[in-house]
């Protein structure tokens, strides 16, 4: 089968990482975006979605089937929650070949799944996943593709200019090593976060770092524990819903996955607050999230 022509691409889920890719096509004029989000069905989100298709130079199509019909290749970037949904929604379409390119962090039993309904409406399902933030690098952020159709993935991926390569086996291969690799990025987050709140709580938040920062070098926890508090406070409950599929996926092979559940239970309290982390400070941001959390000093 020749590959489809990359003039025009299709999304399902139009937010942060569709719109980098996008960013970064449009540096060198890019191909046609057709997206459809479903926030763009809904009365009170319709406009500021609307918008930001308008800002990108976005065709913001009014349902799924729109979309389809003018992508000979199709982006799924929802949330993990929502990607087999997605798929499933896809599929209501004849695919006739298409391309589905599945980057939603998902456990390898639901990328399985969703193969099957994608297939099931004769399209190509690529298991994708997006190896590093989508900022700043862009549509040049690292990818990994799995399956029977990867090969002819990295060669559209190659003509947009992404930074893709084959993880060699079936679906599922790239995202489990995506899932594993965020069991340690997502839980340092919230045990970064656990361990700061506590300091600070306690008033030895300097000793306990300089300690960690003594026994890591140049791991620099200060910065990085900011930094974990700000991913939290943005993008909690969707890095919850990923270590959600990380819990699927731990469990699926007989560990109890309980250090998954606990982080994807403290990322999803924290991104449930819907904070805005301000400034950089470390200080400011962990007092913000203590008194949002009701954490209290210690009595002396």
């Amino acid at each position: 089968m020749s590959e489809p022509q990359t003039d025009v691409l299709g999304f399902i889920g139009y937010g942060e990482a569709a719109r980098a890719f996008v960013t970064g096509w449009r540096k060198n004029g890019g191909p046609g975006i057709h997206a459809f989000d479903i926030k763009s069905t809904h009365a009170e989100t319709a406009p500021k979605q609307h918008a930001l298709c308008d800002t990108d130079g976005t065709a913001c199509c009014n349902t799924a089937a729109q979309m389809v019909a003018a992508s000979p290749v199709i982006f799924s970037l929802v949330t993990a929650a929502e990607a087999h949904d997605a798929a499933r929604t896809i599929a209501q379409s004849d695919l006739g070949g298409r391309l589905f390119f599945d980057c939603n962090s998902c456990s390898p039993a639901t990328k399985t799944k969703s193969q099957q309904v994608i297939e099931a409406a004769g399209g190509r399902y690529v298991d994708v996943a997006i190896m590093s933030p989508v900022h700043p690098k862009l549509h040049r952020s690292a990818i990994l593709l799995s399956g029977d159709h990867a090969p002819a993935a990295l060669e559209v991926m190659q003509s947009l200019d992404m930074d893709a390569t084959i993880a060699e086996g079936p679906v599922g291969a790239a995202s489990g090593i995506k899932l594993c690799r965020s069991i340690i990025v997502k839980g340092l987050e919230a045990i970064s976060a656990e361990m700061i709140l506590t300091a600070r709580a306690l008033g030895v938040e300097d000793p306990v770092i300089a300690s960690l920062d003594a026994t890591y070098p140049g791991f620099d926890w200060k910065t990085r524990a900011a930094y974990a508090l700000d991913r939290m406070m943005t993008h909690g409950v969707r890095r919850a819903d990923e270590m959600d599929e990380a819990v699927k996926m731990v469990q699926a092979l007989g560990l109890a996955g309980g250090m998954s559940e606990a982080s994807a239970d403290l990322q999803r309290r924290v991104g449930g607050l819907a904070l805005d982390s301000g400034a950089t400070d470390l200080t400011q941001r962990a007092d913000l999230l203590a008194r949002a959390l009701g954490v209290d000093r210690p009595k002396n």
